[in-house]
Protein backbone atom coordinates (compact mmCIF):
# COMPACT_ATOMS: atom_id res chain seq x y z
CA UNK A 1 0.00 0.00 0.00
CA UNK A 2 0.80 3.60 -0.45
CA UNK A 3 1.13 5.37 2.89
CA UNK A 4 1.27 8.83 4.29
CA UNK A 5 2.99 9.98 7.32
CA UNK A 6 2.38 13.25 8.75
CA UNK A 7 5.77 14.01 11.41
CA UNK A 8 7.67 11.29 9.67
CA UNK A 9 10.80 12.53 11.20
CA UNK A 10 9.97 12.58 14.40
CA UNK A 11 10.47 9.85 17.11
CA UNK A 12 6.86 8.09 16.70
CA UNK A 13 6.54 8.92 13.28
CA UNK A 14 10.00 7.27 12.27
CA UNK A 15 9.33 4.07 14.59
CA UNK A 16 5.98 3.74 12.54
CA UNK A 17 7.84 4.12 9.29
CA UNK A 18 10.62 1.55 10.00
CA UNK A 19 7.95 -1.28 10.86
CA UNK A 20 6.11 0.07 7.52
CA UNK A 21 9.31 -0.38 5.56
CA UNK A 22 9.53 -4.10 6.69
CA UNK A 23 6.14 -4.51 5.58
CA UNK A 24 7.36 -3.56 2.12
CA UNK A 25 4.77 -0.72 1.91
CA UNK A 26 5.52 2.52 0.44
CA UNK A 27 5.57 5.91 1.97
CA UNK A 28 5.36 9.58 1.30
CA UNK A 29 6.32 11.64 4.73
CA UNK A 30 5.07 14.96 5.00
CA UNK A 31 6.60 17.33 7.03
CA UNK A 32 8.50 21.01 7.21
CA UNK A 33 11.72 20.53 6.71
CA UNK A 34 14.37 17.95 4.81
CA UNK A 35 15.06 14.99 6.23
CA UNK A 36 17.97 13.20 4.36
CA UNK A 37 17.80 10.49 6.78
CA UNK A 38 14.51 9.28 5.88
CA UNK A 39 15.24 9.40 1.89
CA UNK A 40 18.17 6.94 2.95
CA UNK A 41 15.68 4.85 4.53
CA UNK A 42 13.64 4.88 0.93
CA UNK A 43 11.24 7.28 1.91
CA UNK A 44 9.64 9.86 -0.34
CA UNK A 45 9.62 12.79 1.29
CA UNK A 46 7.15 15.57 0.90
CA UNK A 47 8.10 19.42 1.74
CA UNK A 48 5.14 21.47 3.56
CA UNK A 49 2.95 22.56 6.15
CA UNK A 50 0.08 21.28 7.78
CA UNK A 51 -1.55 24.74 7.08
CA UNK A 52 -1.34 24.32 3.19
CA UNK A 53 -4.19 22.77 2.09
CA UNK A 54 -2.91 22.77 -1.46
CA UNK A 55 0.41 21.03 -0.83
CA UNK A 56 -1.27 19.11 1.57
CA UNK A 57 -3.63 17.11 -1.07
CA UNK A 58 -0.72 17.45 -3.92
CA UNK A 59 1.50 15.13 -1.85
CA UNK A 60 -1.37 12.84 -0.32
CA UNK A 61 -3.03 12.51 -3.91
CA UNK A 62 -2.63 8.45 -4.75
CA UNK A 63 -2.65 7.57 -1.20
CA UNK A 64 -4.54 4.36 0.79
CA UNK A 65 -3.92 5.18 4.32
CA UNK A 66 -2.82 8.51 6.92
CA UNK A 67 -1.32 8.35 9.66
CA UNK A 68 -1.67 11.79 11.16
CA UNK A 69 1.02 11.94 13.79
CA UNK A 70 2.84 15.04 13.59
CA UNK A 71 1.52 17.97 15.85
CA UNK A 72 3.06 20.74 18.76
CA UNK A 73 3.96 19.04 21.43
CA UNK A 74 5.22 20.90 24.70
CA UNK A 75 3.51 22.06 27.82
CA UNK A 76 4.21 25.61 27.48
CA UNK A 77 3.29 27.91 24.54
CA UNK A 78 0.99 30.26 22.75
CA UNK A 79 -2.46 29.00 22.48
CA UNK A 80 -2.31 29.81 18.78
CA UNK A 81 0.24 27.88 17.89
CA UNK A 82 -1.00 25.04 19.60
CA UNK A 83 -4.50 25.52 17.61
CA UNK A 84 -2.54 26.40 13.76
CA UNK A 85 -0.69 22.85 14.35
CA UNK A 86 -3.18 20.60 15.99
CA UNK A 87 -6.94 21.80 15.25
CA UNK A 88 -6.27 23.75 11.86
CA UNK A 89 -3.95 21.32 10.80
CA UNK A 90 -6.34 18.06 11.45
CA UNK A 91 -8.74 19.52 9.42
CA UNK A 92 -6.69 19.98 6.71
CA UNK A 93 -6.15 16.10 6.94
CA UNK A 94 -9.43 15.39 7.22
CA UNK A 95 -10.17 17.79 3.97
CA UNK A 96 -7.27 16.03 1.90
CA UNK A 97 -8.35 12.64 2.48
CA UNK A 98 -11.91 13.31 1.84
CA UNK A 99 -11.04 15.42 -1.06
CA UNK A 100 -8.64 12.55 -2.72
CA UNK A 101 -11.03 9.70 -1.57
CA UNK A 102 -8.78 7.84 0.84
CA UNK A 103 -10.77 5.85 3.12
CA UNK A 104 -8.35 5.04 6.14
CA UNK A 105 -7.14 7.81 8.48
CA UNK A 106 -5.45 6.85 11.76
CA UNK A 107 -4.53 10.02 14.22
CA UNK A 108 -2.01 9.84 17.07
CA UNK A 109 -3.58 11.39 19.81
CA UNK A 110 -3.18 11.53 23.80
CA UNK A 111 -4.47 10.26 26.96
CA UNK A 112 -4.09 13.86 28.42
CA UNK A 113 -7.37 14.60 26.26
CA UNK A 114 -9.05 12.93 28.94
CA UNK A 115 -6.93 14.82 32.22
CA UNK A 116 -9.47 16.91 34.45
CA UNK A 117 -6.19 18.07 36.60
CA UNK A 118 -7.07 14.52 39.15
CA UNK A 119 -5.34 10.95 39.21
CA UNK A 120 -6.88 8.60 36.63
CA UNK A 121 -6.89 4.98 37.80
CA UNK A 122 -8.07 1.88 35.55
CA UNK A 123 -10.30 3.73 33.55
CA UNK A 124 -11.36 2.75 29.85
CA UNK A 125 -12.46 5.05 27.22
CA UNK A 126 -16.22 4.78 27.88
CA UNK A 127 -15.28 6.16 31.45
CA UNK A 128 -13.51 9.17 30.65
CA UNK A 129 -15.59 12.12 28.98
CA UNK A 130 -13.16 14.79 28.01
CA UNK A 131 -13.33 17.43 30.42
CA UNK A 132 -14.49 21.15 30.56
CA UNK A 133 -10.99 22.44 32.21
CA UNK A 134 -7.64 21.98 30.45
CA UNK A 135 -4.53 23.35 32.33
CA UNK A 136 -2.40 23.20 29.09
CA UNK A 137 -3.01 24.17 25.54
CA UNK A 138 -1.76 20.80 24.78
CA UNK A 139 -4.10 18.65 25.98
CA UNK A 140 -7.12 21.53 24.99
CA UNK A 141 -5.95 21.50 21.47
CA UNK A 142 -5.65 17.77 20.87
CA UNK A 143 -8.82 16.67 22.92
CA UNK A 144 -10.46 19.15 19.81
CA UNK A 145 -8.86 17.78 17.49
CA UNK A 146 -9.21 14.03 18.29
CA UNK A 147 -13.31 14.82 18.70
CA UNK A 148 -12.81 16.34 14.72
CA UNK A 149 -11.54 12.82 13.93
CA UNK A 150 -14.11 11.03 15.60
CA UNK A 151 -16.54 13.09 13.97
CA UNK A 152 -15.24 12.44 10.22
CA UNK A 153 -15.96 9.17 10.07
CA UNK A 154 -18.30 8.10 7.64
CA UNK A 155 -19.25 5.82 5.26
CA UNK A 156 -16.46 7.16 2.75
CA UNK A 157 -13.75 7.81 5.54
CA UNK A 158 -12.93 5.49 8.29
CA UNK A 159 -10.98 7.40 11.01
CA UNK A 160 -9.60 5.79 14.96
CA UNK A 161 -7.58 7.83 17.41
CA UNK A 162 -4.74 5.89 19.44
CA UNK A 163 -3.58 8.00 22.73
CA UNK A 164 -0.29 6.27 24.15
CA UNK A 165 1.10 7.23 26.97
CA UNK A 166 4.67 8.64 27.97
CA UNK A 167 6.29 7.26 24.81
CA UNK A 168 9.73 6.59 25.29
CA UNK A 169 12.78 4.52 24.03
CA UNK A 170 16.05 4.80 22.22
CA UNK A 171 16.55 7.85 19.85
CA UNK A 172 13.86 9.90 22.08
CA UNK A 173 14.83 13.47 21.65
CA UNK A 174 12.53 14.34 23.94
CA UNK A 175 11.51 13.03 27.62
CA UNK A 176 15.16 11.30 28.08
CA UNK A 177 17.19 14.66 26.55
CA UNK A 178 15.14 16.65 28.92
CA UNK A 179 15.57 14.28 32.11
CA UNK A 180 19.32 13.74 31.75
CA UNK A 181 19.90 17.05 31.17
CA UNK A 182 18.54 18.58 34.45
CA UNK A 183 19.92 15.22 36.48
CA UNK A 184 23.34 16.44 34.66
CA UNK A 185 22.43 20.04 36.03
CA UNK A 186 21.10 18.97 39.67
CA UNK A 187 17.92 20.78 38.64
CA UNK A 188 16.08 17.19 38.68
CA UNK A 189 13.60 17.35 41.76
CA UNK A 190 10.84 14.19 42.43
CA UNK A 191 7.24 16.16 43.28
CA UNK A 192 5.31 14.24 46.10
CA UNK A 193 5.83 11.28 48.57
CA UNK A 194 3.67 8.94 46.81
CA UNK A 195 5.60 7.62 43.80
CA UNK A 196 2.03 7.08 41.76
CA UNK A 197 1.42 4.64 39.13
CA UNK A 198 1.80 5.24 35.26
CA UNK A 199 1.42 3.77 32.45
CA UNK A 200 4.20 4.14 29.70
CA UNK A 201 4.59 2.50 26.20
CA UNK A 202 7.95 1.67 24.77
CA UNK A 203 8.19 2.70 21.13
CA UNK A 204 8.34 0.01 19.01
CA UNK A 205 5.15 -0.91 21.03
CA UNK A 206 3.36 2.31 20.07
CA UNK A 207 4.69 2.08 16.54
CA UNK A 208 3.11 -1.46 16.30
CA UNK A 209 -0.64 -0.78 17.67
CA UNK A 210 -0.58 2.07 14.76
CA UNK A 211 0.05 -0.60 11.58
CA UNK A 212 -2.41 -3.03 13.77
CA UNK A 213 -5.04 0.15 13.43
CA UNK A 214 -3.82 0.14 10.03
CA UNK A 215 -5.08 -3.21 9.26
CA UNK A 216 -8.24 -3.73 11.42
CA UNK A 217 -9.87 -0.03 10.23
CA UNK A 218 -12.10 -0.15 7.33
CA UNK A 219 -15.31 1.50 6.43
CA UNK A 220 -17.72 0.49 9.29
CA UNK A 221 -15.55 -1.67 10.84
CA UNK A 222 -15.35 -1.91 14.77
CA UNK A 223 -12.96 0.10 15.37
CA UNK A 224 -13.91 3.09 13.20
CA UNK A 225 -15.02 6.20 15.26
CA UNK A 226 -13.12 5.22 18.20
CA UNK A 227 -10.53 5.98 20.96
CA UNK A 228 -8.28 3.64 22.58
CA UNK A 229 -5.54 3.57 25.32
CA UNK A 230 -1.72 2.53 24.59
CA UNK A 231 0.29 1.48 27.06
CA UNK A 232 2.77 -1.41 28.63
CA UNK A 233 -0.13 -2.98 30.49
CA UNK A 234 1.41 -3.10 33.47
CA UNK A 235 2.32 0.43 35.68
CA UNK A 236 5.42 2.04 37.41
CA UNK A 237 5.69 4.59 39.92
CA UNK A 238 6.33 7.72 38.21
CA UNK A 239 9.80 8.44 40.15
CA UNK A 240 11.00 4.83 39.12
CA UNK A 241 10.18 5.58 35.78
CA UNK A 242 12.35 8.70 36.00
CA UNK A 243 14.87 7.17 37.38
CA UNK A 244 15.11 4.64 34.84
CA UNK A 245 15.81 7.01 32.76
CA UNK A 246 18.57 8.85 34.50
CA UNK A 247 20.29 5.50 35.33
CA UNK A 248 19.70 4.49 31.57
CA UNK A 249 21.97 7.85 30.93
CA UNK A 250 24.60 6.56 33.73
CA UNK A 251 23.43 9.16 36.25
CA UNK A 252 22.60 8.18 40.02
CA UNK A 253 19.64 8.20 41.17
CA UNK A 254 17.01 11.17 42.03
CA UNK A 255 15.84 11.26 45.94
CA UNK A 256 15.57 15.07 45.77
CA UNK A 257 11.83 15.58 46.78
CA UNK A 258 9.42 18.86 46.99
CA UNK A 259 5.65 18.69 48.51
CA UNK A 260 3.23 18.45 45.63
CA UNK A 261 1.40 21.39 47.02
CA UNK A 262 4.38 23.17 46.84
CA UNK A 263 5.16 22.16 42.98
CA UNK A 264 1.65 23.28 42.12
CA UNK A 265 2.32 26.57 44.23
CA UNK A 266 5.39 27.34 41.96
CA UNK A 267 4.24 25.70 38.64
CA UNK A 268 0.79 28.63 39.03
CA UNK A 269 4.22 31.26 39.60
CA UNK A 270 6.23 30.35 36.97
CA UNK A 271 2.70 30.43 34.52
CA UNK A 272 1.89 33.82 35.62
CA UNK A 273 4.90 35.36 35.44
CA UNK A 274 5.79 33.79 32.06
CA UNK A 275 2.35 34.78 30.31
CA UNK A 276 2.77 38.39 32.05
CA UNK A 277 6.23 39.09 30.37
CA UNK A 278 5.36 37.24 27.36
CA UNK A 279 8.41 34.78 27.88
CA UNK A 280 8.56 32.18 25.07
CA UNK A 281 10.67 29.58 26.82
CA UNK A 282 9.70 26.50 28.29
CA UNK A 283 9.31 27.39 32.53
CA UNK A 284 10.70 24.49 34.49
CA UNK A 285 7.48 23.76 35.88
CA UNK A 286 3.87 24.50 35.21
CA UNK A 287 0.69 22.95 37.09
CA UNK A 288 -0.32 20.37 34.65
CA UNK A 289 3.74 19.38 34.56
CA UNK A 290 3.54 19.30 38.49
CA UNK A 291 -0.27 17.33 38.44
CA UNK A 292 1.25 15.25 35.86
CA UNK A 293 4.11 13.69 37.95
CA UNK A 294 2.41 13.78 41.26
CA UNK A 295 -1.10 11.99 40.43
CA UNK A 296 -1.34 8.50 39.19
CA UNK A 297 -2.53 7.88 35.26
CA UNK A 298 -3.16 4.39 34.04
CA UNK A 299 -5.69 3.04 31.95
CA UNK A 300 -8.00 -0.30 30.94
CA UNK A 301 -6.67 -0.92 27.23
CA UNK A 302 -8.76 -4.55 27.37
CA UNK A 303 -10.55 -2.29 24.43
CA UNK A 304 -7.34 -2.30 22.20
CA UNK A 305 -6.84 -5.60 23.16
CA UNK A 306 -10.14 -6.85 21.94
CA UNK A 307 -10.35 -4.87 19.22
CA UNK A 308 -6.87 -4.29 17.79
CA UNK A 309 -5.29 -7.41 18.88
CA UNK A 310 -2.85 -5.44 20.68
CA UNK A 311 0.48 -6.90 22.95
CA UNK A 312 2.96 -4.84 24.16
CA UNK A 313 5.36 -7.52 22.76
CA UNK A 314 8.83 -5.18 24.42
CA UNK A 315 8.38 -5.80 27.92
CA UNK A 316 9.66 -2.51 30.46
CA UNK A 317 12.50 -4.67 30.94
CA UNK A 318 13.71 -5.21 27.48
CA UNK A 319 12.93 -2.00 26.71
CA UNK A 320 15.40 -0.77 29.76
CA UNK A 321 18.00 -2.58 28.15
CA UNK A 322 17.70 -1.33 24.42
CA UNK A 323 17.52 2.00 26.01
CA UNK A 324 20.88 2.12 27.81
CA UNK A 325 22.33 0.48 25.06
CA UNK A 326 21.57 3.18 22.74
CA UNK A 327 22.37 5.82 25.23
CA UNK A 328 25.81 3.96 25.85
CA UNK A 329 26.50 4.13 22.20
CA UNK A 330 25.67 7.68 22.21
CA UNK A 331 27.85 8.22 24.86
CA UNK A 332 25.42 10.08 26.49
Amino acid sequence: MKVFVTGGAGFLGKAIIKQLLKENHEIISYSRNNYPELERMGVTHSKGDLSDLATLKKAIKGCDVVFHVAAKASYWGDYQDFYSTNVLGTENIIQACKDENISKLIYTSSPSVVHNGVGIEGKNEEQLPYPEHFEAYYPQTKAIAEKKILEANSDTLATVALRPHLIWGPEDPHFFTRINKRARAGKLFLIGDNNPLVDCVYIDNAASAHLLAMKKLDIRSSIAGKAYFITQDKQIGINDFINMHVKAGGLPEVNKKIPAGLAYFVGTVFETFYKFFDIKSEPRLTLFLAKQLSTPHWFDISAAKRDLGYVPEISTEEGYKRLKEWADNQHI
